[in-house]
């Protein structure tokens, strides 16, 4: 048996109904934008492997460092010690953070960065007496699957198991245009009450419901509404964090900051799991206290990994170099122009762009769920014709490596034009 048959005797597979699905190709090389599988065909990764690999696979600047530092010092604990690496690190992060962020706590993945972000602000306003137990999150989020970042997310399907042990979460409209004074509103009535401790948001694109976007205006308004009334702001950043959006990060479109960040994804180059939550100084210091018990009492065995800290501080560095910054503009103007050539296609019902994200809306003639007929359609499709691509519903988004070709681009564009016709 190959990879891919003998995969199926063990590996239970996220997101995946195992009854009805396929075999899965069996990856074993990577390099730049492309992989292969056992059987030596390639494909374009088109999502950067969910958003994590910006600067290619086998990349052998961040290879080269994880090696040194594996022959280092590859882990110690960093519960009563610390070490160079998270040092420079946090120092490195606080050049181009929000000048408002002063402090950092390492976790191990999106979600766990976003658990990290609500525990605080709920024991924040528990070490003052202050009883605010609710939080704020937009309709169709996606926050993670722990159990806070899950009920955070407003995408049902994935939370319905789970409905009557979640953390008390209000949901409210997307602020996409059309729908801004509806969203400020609702925000507004909320706050007000003096129940919620946060509100929590995908800052300008929600990647998980179909990228999703909205003007950074709006969110700078609703930050100051939060402001005005208590409730900390929580930027969920893993997803468009380190130059997906064109800029280094979607908050730096605003002029108003949030409280508190979550980063995770491309923070380490898509090597190794890590995620950090970053907060001001009035947040941390809530928890500075004679008293032991107002410590945030959160940690995870790899928190800090030396080895990630150095993957970490290798994709900042790549992030920073005026060939990737290059790279991140040559994709967007790619990106526009073939918007500007596939949105009048009589199939294509939207079409929206930032940074090196691209997304495109097909026409349907009922609404199509997250994983129906034609999400599979699709994704067969792209999967039989060499590209990595994972429709949401009926929306078909890029967001390929920084390293990505012209001609692998072109590539990816022909094949989306193609699967049109098959729909």
């Amino acid at each position: 048996m190959n990879f891919s048959e003998r995969d199926k005797l063990y590996n239970w597979h996220p997101y995946t109904q195992h009854k009805t699905a396929t075999d899965f190709p069996a990856i074993v090389k990577g390099e730049g934008a492309l992989l292969w599988d056992e059987n030596g065909k390639e494909y374009i990764d088109a999502i950067a492997s969910w958003w994590v690999n910006p600067y290619g696979h086998s990349n052998k600047i961040i290879a080269d460092a994880i090696y040194n530092q594996l022959t280092t010092l590859e882990h110690v604990l960093f519960g009563g010690f610390t070490h160079d690496k998270a040092v420079l690190l946090a120092e490195k992060l606080m050049e181009i953070l929000p000048k408002n962020q002063k402090k950092l706590f390492y976790s191990d993945n999106g979600s766990t960065a976003v658990e990290v972000a609500l525990k605080c602000a709920l024991q924040y306003n528990y070490n003052k007496g202050i009883k605010k137990t609710k939080i704020i999150a937009f309709e169709d989020a996606f926050h993670g699957d722990t159990f806070g970042a899950m009920a955070s997310s407003g995408i049902s399907f994935f939370t319905e198991a789970f409905k009557g042990s979640l953390l008390e979460v209000v949901r409210i409209p997307v602020p996409t245009q059309g729908n801004e004074e509806r969203s400020l509103q609702a925000l507004h009535d909320l706050v007000v009450t003096n129940e919620y401790a946060a509100f929590i948001f995908e800052p300008l694109v929600q990647g998980a419901a179909g990228m999703v976007m909205y003007r950074p205006e709006v969110l700078e308004t609703m930050i100051t509404i939060c402001n005005q009334n208590n409730v900390f702001t929580i930027a969920d950043e893993v997803m468009t964090g380190f130059g997906k959006t064109g800029k280094t990060f979607a908050t730096d479109y605003l002029g108003n900051k949030p409280d508190m960040m979550c980063l995770s994804k491309a923070l380490t180059g898509g090597t190794i799991p890590m995620a950090i939550t970053t907060f001001t100084q009035e947040i941390f210091d809530g928890f500075y206290d004679d008293d032991t018990n107002k410590a945030l009492f959160h940690g995870h065995t790899f928190t800090a990994n030396p080895t990630a800290c150095a993957a970490a501080l290798a994709s900042i560095k790549l992030l920073q170099t005026a060939e990737m910054q290059g790279n991140i503009s040559a994709i967007n103007k790619s990106h526009l122009g073939f918007e500007a050539k596939i949105k009048s296609h009589p199939k294509v019902k939207t079409t929206r762009v930032l940074g090196v994200i691209f997304a495109l809306e097909i026409k349907t003639q009922s609404e199509e769920s997250y994983y129906g007929s034609m999400r599979n359609k699709l994704y067969n499709f792209f999967i039989d014709n060499g590209v990595i691509l994972r429709p949401v519903g009926n929306i078909v988004y890029i967001l390929p490596p920084y390293v990505i070709s012209n001609s692998q681009l072109e590539k990816v564009y022909a094949t989306v034009e193609k699967a049109l016709e098959i729909v």
